[in-house]
């Protein structure tokens, strides 16, 4: 793995220890992701034990250990989307795409990620892809706007 990119974002923060989440971050947009030779550099670089830099890592929900897709599916599961039918439309999605909360397809087309709330709840239930809301939708309806993708 190339870790040239990672050093100039470890340099580029002067290698502080208390810049751990913003080299984090860099290193997540650098890469996509943030896998485990990219923690060890970090680790060695800022002097700072692995499991503490992988404690941070997998501590906030920003960081991925995992490559993304294409497309970011998020699903919300705020209020009004579970009670307008979030399960069925993530039991539709599961179905269409063959991937469970959180995962990749094979293809690297989608990533399914589950979210608390996308503040749209006028259109529960919704989901967005990428950067565009979908809403008022039915396993029909969702089924239709992945295949657009």
């Amino acid at each position: 793995m190339d870790l040239a990119r990672i050093e100039a974002v470890i340099y580029r923060h002067n290698a502080e220890r208390g810049r751990l989440i913003p080299i984090l971050q860099d290193a997540q947009t650098a890469y996509g992701y943030l896998p485990k030779p990219i923690l060890e550099c970090i680790s060695a670089h800022l002097a700072i034990s692995p499991s503490v830099v992988e404690g941070v890592a997998s501590f906030y929900a920003q960081f991925r250990d995992r490559p993304i897709g294409k497309n970011m599916l998020k699903v919300c599961h705020g209020t009004a989307c579970h009670i307008g039918g979030a399960e069925r439309i993530c039991e539709a999605l599961y179905r269409e795409l063959g991937a469970d909360e959180g995962d990749t397809t094979e293809d690297g087309k989608f990533t399914v990620e589950r979210v608390a709330c996308l503040g749209c709840c006028s259109l529960a239930p919704c989901v967005m892809i990428n950067e565009r809301t979908h809403g008022r939708l039915t396993p029909r309806k969702i089924k239709k706007i992945v295949k657009e993708y």
